[in-house]
């Protein structure tokens, strides 16, 4: 069929992209007027567009919803990929760090960090959702957020000290606080 997109994702992510009694995969299917077909030991999924679907980036939201739930996040925080302004990035780990499984679990704890606490803070302080799963960091936010959060996340896989890291983020914070204060007064200028 035209326009189908196929994708594979972990088989023991299968079951969080269905749902409870395929409530999960109905739910995605309505918001995105798309058709997705699962092969559940194969971990593949296909989907295509159908006659309801207006919205030519339908089947294209729709994949990345799925690759989002995939990658570990949960279908509440996914959907939000339907926003026009929200994408979907995934840092590859070994890309960084070789395949070395023990560089990998390293690194994954340096980006988790002491109970969490790195991630929750490159999370509240970009405003980005953020998923470690397998061999992989997916961020889910607008573009200028999730550039933050890349490079912060970037930043610890160079081994820069976590201190100068959260630095960096407040820094940046402090820059994007400032840019959409000026946006909000020139919009409000141009209303005048």
């Amino acid at each position: 069929m035209p326009n189908t997109e196929y994708l594979k994702i972990p088989r023991e992510r299968v079951g969080v992209v269905i749902g409870k009694n395929g409530i999960t995969k109905d739910e995605i299917e309505n918001l995105t007027k798309t058709k997705i077909t699962i092969d559940s030991e194969a971990g593949t999924v296909a989907i295509s567009p159908t006659e309801e679907t207006e919205d030519p980036l339908s089947v294209w939201k729709a994949r990345y919803i799925v690759k989002a739930i995939g990658r570990g996040f949960n279908p509440e925080i996914a959907v939000k990929l339907m926003g026009d302004e929200t994408i979907l990035e995934i840092i590859n780990l070994p890309d960084y760090v070789g395949k070395n499984k023990k560089a990998v679990l390293r690194q994954k704890a340096r980006i988790i960090g002491k109970e969490g606490r790195t991630k929750d803070i490159i999370t509240d302080m970009t405003g980005v959702d953020i998923s470690i799963y397998g061999k992989t960091v997916a961020i889910i936010g607008d573009m200028e957020q999730i550039h933050i959060a890349k490079e912060a996340v970037e930043m610890i896989l160079s081994g820069v000290r976590h201190k100068t890291v959260y630095a960096f983020l407040e820094k940046k914070t402090r820059d994007m606080k400032i840019k959409q204060f000026h946006r909000i007064a020139k919009d409000e200028t141009d209303l005048e």
